[in-house]
């Protein structure tokens, strides 16, 4: 009997994938679809348009996770600087022919579609500091400065959109991947000294509007018309949908479009109206048990480039999620960033089975070396 090709050795290990991990994807995913086909629903055929376009990227994300999949992330760690290249040069693209809308220049529109490089950049900053940091340990001010200035320059053009909630996940993922790599404790307060310190300058460079989110935080009847409407109609919608909710397209501020954005940053407020206090739960379950699987892969290999790597998809997957069901909730600033896995959007579907393909693969290697 003649081996399998490589090709068919690659998909044969579909079977050794950490399937709990993946059913918590699928059915955030599944989520997603159900929320933005009634999110838009009394929109015409807008509503059923969006809900199979958004199946149609989840079935393209399914794509890109069996080539990083089966590419495999040691040989993907191979291109890093060369993914990571293409992702800064697309990103300093965008910022001359980029689509702008609501102040930021974030997308190629290509008429059909739209591309927003900012997402697989996250996939390209993983693999760069996963590298990065194994060749150069964060033991010394010299590397934790090297690493910050190779990572920060997509953190740097992303800002220039400008975009600082795509800034605040990428720091994120900075900073975590550090505090894995083994930074000493006294170099993590000092960095965190200094992101202290450069508040003050942050927010001198925030254009008004930013300034205006992170004010409407605190109260956000200072302009209940403006800024703060978003956060109070985002409250009333959670809050309305009790214990079990009001049924699938029966939520009241949704179906009267006194909810803005409801397809993209405020999906939980429209799931959570719907289903309620129970629904929401399920929510928060799905996302707790996709990162616990997550951080076990990443505490069970024995590769630290796979271990960097998938915690700093964690972090980027867990900071958003954090950060888009506290804004949904009125409990953080209006960013921008999309719910993983639910909120529409083809840039983060494709990016997110990317990212899901690389940490299965490290979990299928890890499991043969632990077996």
């Amino acid at each position: 009997m003649t081996n399998p090709g490589p090709l068919r050795e690659d998909l044969a290990r579909l079977k050794e994938v950490d399937r709990i991990l993946l059913g918590s994807a699928f059915a955030l995913f599944a989520i997603g679809v159900i929320s933005v086909f009634s999110a838009l629903a009394g929109r015409g055929e807008l509503a059923m348009s969006l809900a199979v376009r958004q199946v149609v990227w989840g079935l393209m994300g399914s794509v890109a996770f069996l080539l990083t999949f089966t590419a495999g992330f040691e040989r993907m760690l191979k291109y890093a600087y060369w993914l990571y290249g293409a992702a800064l040069l697309t990103l300093l693209i965008l910022l001359v022919f980029g689509y702008t809308a609501k102040g930021a220049t974030s997308w190629f529109d290509f008429g059909a579609f739209r591309f927003q490089p900012s997402e697989p950049t996250k996939v390209a900053l993983s693999l760069v500091l996963a590298v990065f940091l194994c060749r150069y340990p964060p033991k010394s001010i010299v590397n934790i400065l090297g690493v910050a200035m190779v990572s920060s320059l997509a953190a740097i053009l992303v800002l220039l959109q400008p975009d600082l909630g795509g800034v605040l996940v990428y720091a994120f993922m900075i900073f975590i991947a550090l505090i894995v790599a083994g930074t000493p404790g006294r170099y993590v307060f000092l960095l965190a000294g200094i992101f202290l310190l450069s508040l003050p300058l942050g927010w001198s460079i925030l254009k008004e509007y930013q300034k205006l989110r992170i004010m409407v935080f605190f109260d956000p009847y200072i302009d209940p018309l403006g800024a703060g409407y978003n956060v109070i109609q985002s409250r009333i919608t959670v809050g309305s949908g009790g214990i079990l909710g009001k049924g699938f397209l029966a939520g009241s501020q949704t179906k009267l479009h006194f909810l803005p954005e409801a397809h993209t940053d405020f999906i939980f407020s429209v799931f959570s109206e719907e289903f309620g206090f129970v629904g929401a739960s399920l929510v928060l379950l799905l996302f707790a048990v996709l990162l616990w699987r997550m951080i076990r892969t990443a505490a069970r290999t024995g590769d630290e480039r796979g271990k960097i790597l998938v915690t700093s998809i964690s972090a980027w997957i867990w900071f958003q999620a954090f950060v888009n069901i506290a804004m949904a909730v009125g409990i953080a600033p209006v960013t921008g960033l999309a719910l993983p896995f639910v909120s529409y959007g083809g840039s983060s579907l494709v990016s997110l089975g990317a990212a899901l393909g690389l940490v299965q693969s490290v979990h299928v290697w890890s499991k043969r070396q632990y077996e």
